[in-house]
């Protein structure tokens, strides 16, 4: 055997740096190359126990299946306090739990815009003040109560909530009504036009819609968001297709429903390219509660930032929390920000990344690269190499420019571990200074030990 070896071809596996098989490549030294990565630091043990769980394969295919098989249908529009039972003092915001204590810079500004809008407090000061005390001010995640938020996420009872019901598997979950761009208080800002735009929404914006529903009956956002796939959104940072074609849905309802208001609320929503983002993020977000509570399920079912960390819940793990470190996107600013105005990672929204969309369908998105920057080619790399931590590619969500391939779906904690690939997220960047706004968008990765950390928990049993 060790004759032939000398005597014949060599045949070349080249595995990891590339530099040695270029080297082959410029001698005409045929190879193959294998695309291997290390498993994540500190998983190996785990990450064993994990895959010889004999519950997890039959686990899986049963979560993402529920995933992807989830009909999310638009139903209503209420008020959070009617929708959720939220009581005033109460606040719901994005990411795992948090204080006051340990909240960002735009996290702060919003609950500071929220108690100002709530009138629970009359200046910027005594809001904060009353914040900080804990005086009869209680903080809850939005997962915790099927909501979802995007950026500081922050929802008080007088907000009106777009209401998602989904009609394979019964779930339902809310969002709220999205403000537009610049300084709005999902972005952590909260003066006086902040607070004004809050009360028309709950005046006009909600109150018309909830009735031009009522005559349009629900909207299927799960073939809506499939048709703007096709026409060139991602679903997280461009929604200028979806937003269109709910537009055209509801129009001549809104038109009928309140022809006093009409034009000023059909105004708004044409300029809001992100008027849909909340809409589908609500969809994300009940297609994901579909999957959880698969026991032996390493599927990930919400990830979320509250700008502080970032944390993830998995299917077999009920609603525990996974976190880390949440990381400053790497992105494009705007005006005369830059890296040093930048808020680490918040928001709900990754809830689209979650259910296939957002950073894992770059590749149908070519525009996305002139807001998050990057190039083309980078879109189409984001996307491609999310199949390799996904369990599924979605059967409605597809890519014309992969020949209609299904967006890659269902992350799988044990594939991440093994290939040390974390999911790609494309993101708005908020101010990291209360009151500022947004200040650029970008794109971000979670940290790698919340990752880890749910692999040892699903390895304890």
């Amino acid at each position: 055997m060790t004759l032939s070896m000398l005597n014949g071809e060599p045949r070349v596996i080249t595995v990891g740096a590339e530099l040695l098989g270029e080297a082959l490549d410029h001698q005409a030294v045929p190879r193959r190359a294998v695309d291997w990565r290390p498993p994540l630091p500190g998983a190996s043990t785990a990450l064993a126990a994990v895959l010889a769980d004999p519950r997890r394969a039959r686990a899986n295919e049963v979560a993402v299946g529920r995933l992807t098989s989830a009909r999310p249908r638009l139903v209503g529009v209420r008020p959070a306090s009617e929708a959720l039972g939220l009581e005033k003092g109460t606040f719901f915001h994005a990411g795992p739990p948090i204080d006051w204590e340990r909240a960002s810079g735009p996290m702060r500004g919003a609950l500071i815009g929220a108690m100002l809008f709530e009138g629970l407090a009359t200046t910027p000061e005594e809001a904060e003040a009353r914040l900080a005390s804990g005086d009869g001010i209680t903080l809850d995640p939005c997962h915790h109560h099927r909501t979802v938020g995007p950026m500081a996420g922050v929802v008080s009872p007088s907000m009106w909530m777009l209401e998602v019901a989904d009609a394979e598997h019964g779930g339902t979950a809310y969002c709220s009504l999205n403000e537009g761009l610049g300084k709005v208080l999902r972005y952590g800002a909260y003066g006086p036009e902040v607070v004004d735009r809050l009360r028309w929404m709950g005046e006009v914006l909600g109150p018309v819609l909830a009735a031009a529903l009522e005559r349009t009956g629900p909207v299927d956002l799960r073939n809506l968001i499939a048709q703007a796939l096709q026409m060139g959104d991602e679903l997280h940072n461009r929604n200028r297709a979806a937003t269109s074609l709910l537009l055209r849905e509801i129009a001549p309802a809104v038109v009928e429903a309140a022809p006093d208001r009409a034009a000023e609320v059909l105004r708004f929503v044409n300029g809001n390219d992100h008027f849909f983002l909340n809409a589908g993020m609500a969809a994300a977000k009940v297609s994901a509660d579909a999957a959880r509570n698969v026991p032996g399920s390493s599927l990930v079912v919400a990830m979320a930032r509250n700008g502080t960390e970032f944390g993830i819940q998995v299917s077999g793990l009920g609603d525990r929390w996974f976190t880390g470190p949440a990381g400053v996107p790497d992105g494009l600013y705007l005006g005369g920000y830059g890296p040093d105005d930048a808020n680490p990672d918040i928001g709900d929204s990754t809830i689209t990344e979650t259910t296939g969309l957002g950073g894992f369908a770059m590749a149908a998105s070519p525009a996305i690269v002139r807001f998050v920057g990057g190039d083309v080619s980078d879109a189409v790399a984001a996307t491609t190499s999310m199949y390799e931590i996904t369990l599924a590619e979605h059967p409605a969500y597809q890519i014309p420019g992969l020949g209609f391939r299904g967006t890659p779906v269902g992350i799988d904690v044990t594939l991440v571990a093994r290939t040390g690939l974390l999911p790609v997220v494309n993101t708005g960047i908020a101010g990291r200074v209360a009151g500022t706004g947004q200040v650029g968008a970008g794109l971000v990765s979670p940290p790698a030990e919340a990752f880890t950390a749910a692999l040892e928990a699903l390895a304890a049993g």
